[in-house]
């Protein structure tokens, strides 16, 4: 019973630091954190060291299901530039949402402005994939510089999501189409119909 009850509260903690950190910042508090968790500063310790390391393992634990959200259903079924534009029209339907801040890992980044903070760490590892994933999908695309041509996609994903995330900008068609160009100006061209589903994920 001790072990659920710990991994209950845990769970408690890590959901609730997850939406605050989101909503507020990570300049919450100890207390607001314990309060909105349900639970009492003492249990808080003894299941983790620190506030930075509930805000770390809260990033950890959503980075799964946050790269989820970014990835077709059926990769397979695409092209290497299908899979990158998709990433991207995802990106867009996300921001939509009244409750979007932007990319929670690019926020914490911004905030912490310390990259060997522990949630900082984390962060950047999110990131690292993202952008690792980019390359391999330009690689397989053909891209003449896929290391360049992952970068200029991190560019465009982590500024549309901080405009969109403070509420400046409307994605709506803005990242693809500006994605668009640069694929082809990497030249990761579409493929003839023939061609199409035959390379695998990366």
């Amino acid at each position: 019973m001790a072990t659920t009850d710990r991994a209950s509260t845990r769970d408690r903690l890590l959901d609730a630091a997850a939406d605050l950190f989101y909503r507020e910042g990570v300049s919450i508090g100890v207390e607001t954190l314990c309060r909105t968790a349900g639970v009492s500063k003492r249990s808080m310790y003894q299941l983790f060291e620190s506030k930075d390391d509930v805000l770390a393992a809260s990033l950890e634990r959503r980075a799964p299901g946050y790269a989820a959200q970014l990835t077709p259903a059926e990769p397979d079924a695409a092209t290497p530039r299908e899979r990158i534009l998709d990433t991207f029209a995802r990106a867009e339907r996300l921001s939509a949402a009244p409750e979007y801040r932007g990319c929670p890992f690019l926020a914490a980044l911004v905030e912490l402005k310390d990259p060997g903070h522990p949630a900082s760490v984390v962060a950047r590892a999110a990131k690292d994939r993202l952008k690792d994933a980019f390359r391999d999908q330009a690689e397989l695309g053909g891209a003449r510089d896929p290391e360049l041509l992952a970068r200029q996609l991190m560019l465009v994903f982590d500024g549309a999501s901080a405009r969109a995330g403070a509420g400046i900008e409307t994605l709506d068609g803005l990242t693809t189409a500006t994605v668009t160009t640069l694929l082809d100006a990497a030249g990761v061209a579409q493929p003839v119909e023939s061609d199409r589903g035959r390379t695998g994920v990366a």
